[in-house]
């Protein structure tokens, strides 16, 4: 048998800092009017953003009496595709309730 050949070996730093940063959140919130029911904001709340029946009368309170009500953060394109769904469902149902993000 042949001695083999030694090359050096080379030592490579792979601790390089490698930094991810959490994507931004939005807060999707529903706003009060006049006209939607009480009991579809719930709905939407259950259907749209998977609240429990206890959790999406608090928020649809929350909309009826201080004007707005948080529905979650979500990032960018989850948050877009939450206020899309509420706007599809509440035109479908003949209601002006209004769904808006914000950057939190």
């Amino acid at each position: 048998m042949e001695p083999r050949e030694s090359f050096p070996i080379e030592q490579v730093d792979t601790r390089d800092e490698i930094r991810l940063d959490e994507p931004p959140l939005y807060r999707v919130l529903l706003l009060n009017d006049d006209y939607t029911t009480m009991d579809f904001v719930v709905e939407v709340l259950k259907s749209v953003f998977h609240k429990s029946e206890a959790e999406a009368t608090r928020i649809m309170l929350n909309v009826h009496q201080q004007g707005a009500g948080l529905c979650g953060l979500y990032p960018l394109e989850i948050a877009e595709s939450k206020v899309d769904a509420v706007d599809h469902l509440a035109r479908e149902n003949g209601f002006p309730l209004k769904c808006t993000m914000e950057r939190d």
